[in-house]
């Protein structure tokens, strides 16, 4: 019994160890496909007029989405 007992400690440990690395190779997976995108790297193309395009638009899109938020924040705390 004391051996299934620190067999079971191991096979936590394990596991444990397993879930934390699969935990940080996604969260590294997900900054590189975001940082992909931002860049423009996973447009189609190239030609370089149409990555700057694509990037600009990003931009843009992501300033306009922060520029949402905090009108949205302003507006419902009533100084809109």
């Amino acid at each position: 019994m004391n051996r299934d007992h620190r067999n079971d400690h191991k096979d936590e440990a394990e596991s444990r160890r397993i879930i934390n690395r699969v935990g940080a190779e996604s969260e590294a997976s997900m900054a590189r496909r975001v940082a992909d995108h931002m860049a423009g790297r996973d447009a189609g193309g190239s030609d370089p007029i149409e990555l700057w395009g694509t990037r600009i638009g990003r931009w843009l899109g992501v300033g306009l989405l922060v520029y949402v938020i905090w009108w949205l924040i302003d507006f419902s705390s009533g100084g809109g």
